[in-house]
């Protein structure tokens, strides 16, 4: 690579162009009052990135500018290269957005759905007829091609939601909470499917409030509370980073013994969760013998989770 080549490089890096999702100094005020407030963002292509938050933390905002949806107040945004704003429309073409609740025409069958979403791209009509049965098939409805809306039960709607936001054959697919109010069969096949789309090179990024969702999906996840970015790395290291990895649960009767003796827990960490009392540790058979040795062998062991990083990093108290 000579020179020129080499600066050219370095300058898109530097502009978010190689990105597929760029903000620096990305700031959004309402009354003076900062939801989001300066944060720099990278979502590299072929990725999958997670954007985590208590309610009011600044996420959706965030997700918003970056689709060209809520002007910043200050900072700059490309996604897909495009400086967004200004050419978001244009951006949007290439995009795909699955929001967080569905809202399929109801006047609509299935494949009806299909054809209308495709025509919003200029799409000829034959180019998505082509593509029809790949989506169907995507979606697992290609035996309810002709059945209206209401004739779907909520997984098979949020799976035909999923396959519309995929009619313009998206490099990057913006999700908002994709699988709220699922059952966990329609959850674990919506994941499958999000899987499917990892393998195909797509570039995902998502809300959720499922930590597990986050750790199963996600390449890399960023924590935002308060309109910052407290923690941004891989859910594995995210939680190397910043949990003990060892964690016992104490419920109900067990957690009222434990709570009621004195003890010295210089080497723990204790959490009291409502009736669940949380013991961590830096090493796990030091922490159950410490455990069975007050408590006897009722209790729940399980490796630490991005949830409770989570937790840690925003808070355990309640958001509205």
């Amino acid at each position: 690579m000579d020179a020129a080549t080499t600066e050219h490089a370095t300058n898109d890096q530097a502009t978010g162009t190689a990105a597929a999702a760029w903000a620096a100094g990305l700031t959004r005020r309402y009354n003076g009052v900062s939801v989001v407030d300066a944060i720099d963002l990278e979502v590299r292509r072929g990725e999958c990135f997670a954007l985590l938050g208590p309610n009011g933390a600044g996420k959706t905002t965030t997700l918003r500018m970056l689709l060209g949806l809520t002007p910043p107040s200050d900072g700059e945004i490309r996604v897909l290269g495009e400086p967004i704003p200004l050419r978001a429309r244009e951006m949007r073409q290439r995009a795909g957005i699955v929001p967080q609740f569905d809202n399929l025409d109801p006047d609509f069958t299935v494949r009806e759905n299909l054809i209308t979403y495709g025509t919003y791209f200029g799409l000829p009509r034959a180019h998505i007829e082509a593509r029809m049965d790949t989506l169907l098939g995507f979606a697992e409805l290609r035996e309810r091609a002709h059945s209206p809306i209401q004739a779907l039960s909520g997984g098979m709607k949020r799976r035909l939601t999923l396959a519309r936001a995929l009619v313009n054959d998206p490099e990057l697919l913006v999700l908002d909470e994709p699988t709220t109010g699922l059952d966990p069969q329609a959850r674990q096949h919506i994941w499958e499917r999000l899987h499917h789309l990892r393998r195909e090179g797509r570039t995902l990024l998502l809300t959720t409030h499922y930590m597990e969702e986050a750790e199963r999906l996600c390449d890399r996840a960023a924590i935002i509370d308060g309109g910052r970015i407290v923690a941004c790395d891989s859910p594995t290291r995210l939680i190397e980073t910043h949990i003990e990895p060892h964690v016992v649960e104490l419920r109900g009767d067990l957690a009222l013994t434990w709570s009621g003796r004195e003890r010295d827990t210089t080497d723990l960490r204790v959490e009291n969760v409502g009736e669940t009392v949380l013991v961590y540790g830096p090493e796990r058979e030091p922490l159950l013998r410490r455990v069975e040795a007050e408590i006897g062998p009722r209790y729940l062991y399980r490796p630490a989770s991005l949830e409770d990083v989570f937790l840690k990093l925003t808070g355990r108290e309640l958001r509205d």
